[in-house]
């Protein structure tokens, strides 16, 4: 994914601050926080990872489907890359 350099600051800031919010959810699991703290904890995280994933479609849709100078063998061949990734994100 190529077009993923174009936004590497901003998806690498992203993944660090899920990495925060992971290492959050473990010290709080040693220190024997309560559950409900916890539990809002990975909600939080599975939150952001939604919108990191949410993002990343994004960016494989507009640049190897929608882009209007892909050829048709390109274009089918994102969209079947998309089709797949989006049957295993959603199980």
């Amino acid at each position: 994914m190529a077009h993923t350099s174009t936004n590497k600051k901003k998806l690498v800031a992203r993944v660090r601050r899920i990495a925060g919010q992971l290492g959050a959810i473990e010290r709080a699991i040693e220190a024997e926080a309560g559950c409900s703290q916890i539990l809002q904890q990975a909600a939080a995280a599975r939150g952001a990872m939604s919108g990191l994933l949410e993002e990343l479609i994004e960016d494989h849709l507009r640049h190897h489907v929608a882009d209007p100078g892909l050829s048709e063998a390109d274009r089918q061949s994102g969209a079947d890359e998309l089709s797949l990734l989006i049957r295993r994100y959603s199980r």
